[in-house]
């Protein structure tokens, strides 16, 4: 009785608490009280991308398949449900998102996300940049033969060397030519010559700014590129000693090779004079980081430091880990859809869920009389929790109910009341053979409990497969049935049998009144025990066919075992009365 209270007390806490969480939600922040709904059901918004070729080669499919797989995979990290990423004219990528399309992903649909690491040769124009280039206290710079050779002023471009002799490292100031010091004091953040340090040899020395175009930087060549990382995410900062700072980073894991040569650059760096003991983490060409080596770092784990939120923390760290795309894209258009399907065919598959569900009312009712109404029951607490549940990763983790996932849930139905029918009916087996109707309800969920654990682990298991191979629409099925399916075992546990246990207690279960449900003389229970028996009561016209049946009904249950015992007992009684 009283673990049969404790469960429903704590069920009752559980929703409580989800409803008040999607409450709070609703007030302070972007939380509503309903699920939101998919593309086929709500609309969205459509983002054609156009691939920008290069070198006038052709885009392959190879190619817009693979960015078709990285952006999905962006897109659904930033807790995107229902999104339809599609080629489109073997040139473009159509991306199809329910609702309205933030500035967040946005940034993780179009970034590149292609990241090198370069050691920072100097910063900014002036005193980095003279202790750099080895000028004197007086002004004067040292004798260059470059500078002097009229045949170098034509030579490569700016920031371009020539191809020998070539400096050995990429850290060597050697690097740091007249003809990239002019660059670098000619170079604006605002420039067009900004926007093209995407396409920057790798080879070659950068000069570029950071992120918020506040700093510019004269940049090594790549030592490192970001095909050594393994994983990235978005994490609090935190001290040596385990406070937080307030601020975020992302941390960043890399591969074996990776380690290794990153465990290098840290050496060599650690303890070197400003600025040569920066390294830089350049993103897309712009410096993202360039934080001080403050150590070795020798396991592979550096972290990209910044003036990060949560969010964009989180968004780079996606943009990392799922790599860098094949290829360029541009916006080309950017435009409302409406819903493929409407609110027609949501109120046609409600519908046919409402069906359904009546008829499983129906049956419950005429099969187990009033106990057809704790079916009743348990199926409106598996909905209230299913409902909520679906808002609660609507507002958290960004779910859309699309009509697929409608007929999820209606599916669930079906198997929901099966465990409750599993259970009923292990109770009716043991109160035909014998058990009161409290110790009935104790045996019956003992054996009923690991059959539901087995079917239900078993559609969990399927719509785990399901929702890990399939994409869109599917997706939202495979979602909807493991929820349900989770469900399902928390409500008989929490719910169902709690209020099992309860019924037996009260005089109208316990007496086994012929509208409960749980009647021994209606299921044919006329033993009492393992091989001891009782006659069969004759209640007037018609009792003696029914009494007739309820007893082959007993013999037919009876096991091997308790026919042997029987045997036994009346030999023994046999030869007691000889003796």
């Amino acid at each position: 009785m009283r673990r049969a209270r404790r469960s429903l007390i704590l069920l009752l806490v559980f929703i409580v608490g989800l409803a008040g969480l999607i409450t709070l939600g609703v007030f302070r922040s972007d939380a509503t009280w309903t699920p939101k709904l998919a593309l086929d059901l709500q609309g969205g918004t459509q983002i054609l991308l156009a691939a920008e070729q290069t070198d006038g080669r052709a885009v392959s499919g190879e190619q817009l398949d693979q960015a078709v797989s990285i952006i999905r995979q962006r897109v659904d990290s930033a807790g995107v449900s229902e999104a339809e990423i599609t080629t489109q004219g073997g040139q473009n990528i159509s991306v199809s998102i329910p609702g309205k399309v933030d500035e967040a992903t946005m940034q993780r649909i179009e970034a590149s996300a292609q990241l090198d690491f370069r050691p920072v040769l100097a910063v900014d124009i002036g005193v980095s940049l003279e202790e750099a280039t080895g000028e004197n206290a007086a002004g004067e710079e040292p004798a260059d033969p470059a500078a002097e050779d009229p045949a170098a002023e034509e030579g490569p471009d700016a920031g371009e060397l020539d191809p020998d002799p070539l400096p050995e490292g990429a850290g060597d100031l050697a690097w740091i030519t007249p003809a990239l010091q002019q660059q670098f004091a000619d170079f604006t953040c605002d420039s067009d010559a900004a926007l093209d340090t995407r396409e920057a040899p790798a080879d070659r020395p950068l000069v570029t700014c950071d992120d918020s175009g506040t700093m510019k930087y004269i940049l090594g060549p790549v030592e490192l590129t970001g095909d050594v990382i393994t994983d990235a995410v978005g994490q609090a900062e935190t001290t040596q000693t385990g406070a937080t700072t307030g601020g975020w980073v992302v941390q960043i894991t890399m591969n074996d090779m990776g380690t290794e040569v990153f465990g290098k650059i840290s050496t060599r760096l650690y303890g070197a004079p400003e600025p040569q003991n920066q390294f830089a983490f350049v993103l897309d060409g712009r410096v993202l980081s360039a934080p001080t080596m403050n150590g070795q770092i020798l396991d592979g784990r550096p972290s990209i430091s910044g003036d990060f939120t949560q969010e964009s923390a989180q968004a780079l760290a996606d943009q990392l880990k799922f790599g860098a795309l094949p290829i360029g894209f541009t916006v080309q258009s950017q435009e409302d859809i409406s819903a493929t399907l409407g609110t027609n065919q949501l109120q046609a598959g409600l519908l046919a869920g409402l069906i359904g569900l009546l008829v499983v009312v129906v049956y419950s009712i005429f099969q187990y009389r009033t106990l057809g109404s704790l079916t009743i029951a348990s199926l409106a607490i598996a909905a209230v929790l299913t409902y909520l549940l679906l808002t609660f990763f609507s507002w958290r983790q960004g779910y859309r109910l699309s009509l697929a996932g409608v007929a999820g849930i209606i599916v669930a139905v079906g198997f929901t009341a099966d465990s409750f029918i599993v259970y009923f009916e292990r109770v009716r087996d043991a109160l035909r053979d014998g058990f009161s109707i409290e110790g009935a309800v104790e045996h019956g969920w003992k054996r009923a409990f690991r059959t539901v654990l087995a079917s239900d682990g078993v559609n969990l298991l399927a719509a785990m497969i399901l929702f890990i191979l399939a994409v869109g629409n599917v997706k939202g099925f495979a979602f909807t049935l493991g929820l349900t399916t989770l469900v399902d075992v928390l409500v008989v546990a929490l719910f169902t049998h709690p209020m099992m246990t309860l019924l037996a207690r009260t005089r109208f279960y316990r007496e086994g009144h012929r509208f409960s449900g749980l009647d021994p003389r209606q299921l044919g229970a006329v033993y009492r025990g393992r091989a001891q028996f009782r006659a069969p009561v004759v209640a007037g016209k018609g009792a003696g066919k029914k009494n007739a049946r309820s007893q082959r009904e007993a013999e037919r249950r009876q096991t091997i075992a308790e026919r042997k015992a029987a045997e036994a007992d009346s030999v023994s009684a046999t030869a007691g009365k000889e003796s």
